[in-house]
């Protein structure tokens, strides 16, 4: 997948962020690949996400998770980077992933690269394709806990 966008660069020259991957995915995840897939010789800086799966939520201790989709969510996800690539400056590239499906302890389950003219564009285009990736993807979570007992996560 690779989509463009029209961005002004940090020195007011008019660019095309691409939009390299934007996925939703049963398969692993790997934010090394992502920061490749961005890689561009003209960008100063790749700001990288990996939002993993931890061993606690709320003082439990967790044992895995499962992420379940709605059918719309690759095109949410699409969308989401989409926009935020049209509202970067100084940006070259975009890479983002959720996963879905069983995870365990460690896995990551948001996989996000972001390269740019300066670190500056590509921590707040990275920050910013975070959040309105967990804003806006249609995903619940399903936690298991090392009790026994379990709980969904947004899914209100």
């Amino acid at each position: 997948m690779e989509r463009t966008t029209g961005s002004t660069g940090s020195n007011g020259s008019t660019a095309e962020v691409k939009v390299l991957r934007a996925t939703v995915t049963e398969e692993v995840l790997d934010v090394d690949e992502h920061a490749r897939l961005v890689d561009d010789a003209a960008a100063g800086a790749v700001v990288t996400f990996s939002g993993v799966v931890r061993d606690h939520d709320g003082g439990r201790s967790v044992s895995g998770l499962e992420y379940s989709a709605h059918p719309t969510a690759a095109t949410v996800v699409a969308e989401v980077a989409r926009d935020v690539a049209g509202r970067a400056r100084g940006v070259r590239a975009i890479a983002v992933s959720h996963r879905v499906g069983r995870l365990a302890i460690g896995d990551v389950a948001l996989a996000c690269a972001v390269s740019a003219d300066h670190r500056q564009e590509a921590f707040a285009t990275c920050s910013e394709l975070v959040e309105e990736v967990k804003r806006l993807l249609p995903v619940w979570k399903h936690q298991a806990f090392a009790d026994g007992t379990d709980e969904w996560v947004n899914s209100t």
